[in-house]
């Protein structure tokens, strides 16, 4: 019980507010929108035209994902302080109407993109330290399910009857004060990650308690021997910078798989559906007053989808699921015509969501751990979250301006991107499940040799610490080490 009630805990109080971050702006746009044009107003004494006022909202929409960015790299200062963060910018954003700012809406916004910065890289590493082997693949998935949860939260309060008229928008924006609060007071109550209790401050009676408070028995001499080989391992390892792994040939390809998956991710569009669902339906045809409960719809599936999958264990497999046949598509000509095109493209944003969600939600994390060593794996999990979180910035603030130029064709960019990743997937990133890291590595090395010189010439080849390499395990393809 300990054990279920930290993981929901933690996972409602940072994950989700992830999630409803990517969707609250949606609902409430055109409010947001009103009163950045009437406060310019009063401040001027003339309106926004409709480009700076794009311009605005996209900067609101997109700073999230900057703020998101400097959390993730400053983590480890940060920390201790992610649910004040939450309450400071709910206090922004919720007073921002009544002292007519919309600087306060941006900073708000700011800081929460901080506080998913640090939860995203947090969360996921407290879970894996507390779990059991057995449940660690379960407890793993619950920030991706809680996110979905988040997203669909988001939906469901900015339905007309709840937070969705426009005199409710700041306190549709600040409501999450009340989840982190909630983990501020809770939390605690339980006790900090066995693993850092042992390895990082050597506190092996606190560790020991910790762990029997989580896994419900007294007998728990084995796992904290299991943890002391672990410090005893770490202590014998040097850890590799970004600059070391950037520069380390014997990754390359290993760095590039995550660079492309983590990019790909964000540029698949799935961020654009997320930040701007409304206006996306209104283009598609949908009346105006069915699409916030379209818009829920839509959530529901995620959920649903969330629920099933990703698997871990499975990476290289499942990150073939990222694939581009279900690209949105709003307003094209047809559908002046044809009415239940507006229904096809329900379905298509219905599609891109299910098997975002059952496919690479969180096929990023997961892969990044099974193709490093623990020597590459923080440097690697940068590289991979900093383009996660730029990428994430580059579709919220020019998608608007992206759609406007080229309409429904706007999703092409999309399509072609999806389309390259998922080749790139198929013919470079390997199968994972159930291989060892060294199968791995000798799968990537074929990869080099494709480019490389014959392998007679290298005969046995040292991977920098990631095993040995001989040419007859290669079949004759050859692999070198550029």
């Amino acid at each position: 019980f300990p054990l279920l009630s930290v993981t929901f805990l933690v996972s409602f109080g940072s994950s989700m507010l992830y999630g409803y971050n990517l969707a609250v702006v949606n609902s409430p746009a055109v409010h947001i929108k009103a009163f950045y044009n009437a406060t310019w107003s009063q401040r001027y004494g003339h309106g926004l035209a409709s480009g700076p006022l794009t311009l605005l909202y996209s900067l609101t929409v997109s700073i999230f994902a900057l703020g998101g960015l400097v959390g993730s790299l400053l983590v480890g200062v940060l920390v201790d302080r992610s649910a004040l963060l939450v309450l400071l910018a709910g206090g922004f954003m919720g007073f921002s109407q009544e002292l007519g700012s919309p600087e306060m809406v941006i900073i708000g916004r700011s800081i929460m993109g901080l506080h998913s910065g640090i939860c995203l890289s947090v969360v996921p590493l407290y879970l894996g330290e507390i779990a059991p082997k057995n449940l660690r693949g379960f407890l793993g998935l619950m920030p991706t399910l809680f996110i979905c949860l988040g997203v669909f939260f988001a939906q469901v309060l900015g339905l007309p009857e709840l937070l969705g008229e426009e005199r409710f928008w700041p306190l549709f924006l600040s409501v999450v004060v009340i989840p982190a609060s909630l983990q501020l007071l809770l939390l605690h109550c339980f006790p900090e990650s066995p693993r850092y209790l042992l390895i990082e401050r050597n506190d092996v009676c606190g560790a020991t308690k910790a762990l029997r408070r989580f896994l419900g028995t007294p007998d728990v001499q084995d796992v904290i021997e299991e943890m002391k080989e672990e410090q005893r391992s770490l202590s014998s390892v040097e850890m590799v910078s970004v600059w070391q792994l950037l520069r380390d040939r014997s990754v390359r390809w290993q760095t590039l798989s995550v660079a492309v998956v983590n990019a790909g991710m964000q540029l698949s569009g799935i961020d654009a559906i997320w930040f701007y669902t409304n206006t996306i339906f209104e283009n598609a045809g949908i009346p105006v007053s069915q699409i916030p409960y379209t818009t829920v719809g839509t959530g529901t599936i995620e959920v649903v989808a969330g629920l099933i999958g990703p698997r871990p264990g499975n990476a290289g497999c499942e990150a073939q699921g990222h694939h581009p046949s279900s690209i949105p598509q709003p307003r094209v000509p047809s559908q002046t015509t044809l009415p239940w095109m507006h229904y096809v493209s329900v379905a298509c944003v219905v599609g891109i969501i299910a098997g975002f969600c059952m496919g690479p939600a969180g096929v990023p994390f997961l892969m990044t751990a099974e193709l490093f060593t623990q020597s590459h794996r923080p440097a690697a999990y940068i590289v991979g979250g900093s383009l996660n979180w730029l990428c994430n910035f580059t579709v919220g603030f020019i998608f608007p301006f992206l759609q406007m130029s080229t309409g429904a064709f706007c999703y092409l960019v999309f399509c072609g991107i999806c389309l390259l990743v998922a080749l790139y997937v198929y013919l470079v990133i390997p199968e994972t499940k159930n291989k060892t890291f060294m199968e791995i590595s000798h799968i990537f090395a074929t990869r080099r040799s494709f480019l490389s010189i014959p392998a007679h010439i290298i005969g046995m080849t040292k991977l920098n610490g990631y095993g040995a390499l001989e040419s007859s395990s290669l079949e004759g393809s050859g692999s070198s080490l550029p």
